[in-house]
């Protein structure tokens, strides 16, 4: 595909799918709006068909279906736009708006959203009975070593706004998704490049656990910074080993660090 057949495409695409998001949003007439503005070549209206599900700037929707871009790692979002792209997830409109992108765009998008400093939410208060809560803080934040479970603040981050090059933030998702995501990946629904080490970790937890340390990542605040963190803490004591690597080749970690310096 040449450049301006490509951007023809990616016009058509973005207008497309911005209308059929906010109509199933429920803000049809939004949509429109966005289907019938002039396109103007930036990558801020290319991604229009983005914010459109995932809220301006990439905040997230207000029903926490379509999480937060803003401002997560990159590499995260360059690779889950390829896991879609290449089937390791599943969610058509997302299959269908990417699947004609080359790999620099996507990488092009995911540095965009990257870059993007909004204000978080403040998280919806905890609904679930204190038994369930603390099942989940102790699986967040230690793990359980019984059962060869790390805890997710051992890759995700002590704060858990993620790391960077590659590894999300959890705080800032509503319990609904985080269940949805756990519990894909237990049922093998989602995938991700090997090692997929989520999968490895969701096969050990129960659908209880799920709930639980859904429940209680969700209803926690933000930290004053949000932001990714540069590297991962040592690990604790007693701390359970598993191999999860970042599916980056050196060459998609040069064209970060390049872009980012222009």
């Amino acid at each position: 595909m040449n450049k301006r057949a490509f951007d023809t495409a990616a016009r058509r695409l973005a207008r497309q799918a911005a209308l059929v998001c906010a109509i199933g949003l429920g803000l049809s007439s939004a949509g429109a709006a966005l289907a019938a503005a002039p396109f103007e070549d930036t990558i801020a209206q290319r991604t229009l068909a983005c914010t459109a599900c995932h809220g301006p700037q990439g905040r997230a929707a207000p029903d926490g279906y379509y999480p937060r871009l803003a401002g997560k790692p990159a590499l995260y979002l360059y690779n889950q736009l390829l896991n879609f792209r290449d089937g390791r997830r599943h969610y058509g409109l997302m299959e269908q708006l990417i699947t004609p992108l080359s790999d620099a765009y996507l990488m092009e998008i995911a540095q965009y959203f990257a870059a993007l400093e909004v204000p978080y939410p403040a998280p919806l208060p905890a609904t679930s009975p204190a038994d369930v809560l603390r099942l989940g803080r102790q699986l967040a934040l230690q793990g359980d070593p019984a059962r060869q479970v790390p805890a997710c603040a051992q890759c995700h981050g002590t704060r858990m706004t993620g790391v960077l090059p590659a590894t999300p933030g959890l705080l800032g998702l509503s319990r609904d998704y985080l269940n949805a995501q756990l519990g894909a990946w237990k049922a093998g629904q989602r995938q991700a490049q090997s090692p997929d080490c989520m999968k490895e970790v969701a096969s050990r937890l129960s659908l209880q656990d799920i709930n639980a340390a859904a429940s209680w990542i969700a209803a926690q605040p933000l930290p004053a910074d949000t932001r990714p963190a540069a590297s991962l803490s040592p690990p604790a004591p007693g701390s359970i080993d598993i191999a999860c690597t970042h599916p980056a080749t050196p060459a998609t970690e040069d064209a970060i660090e390049t872009k980012a310096k222009k």
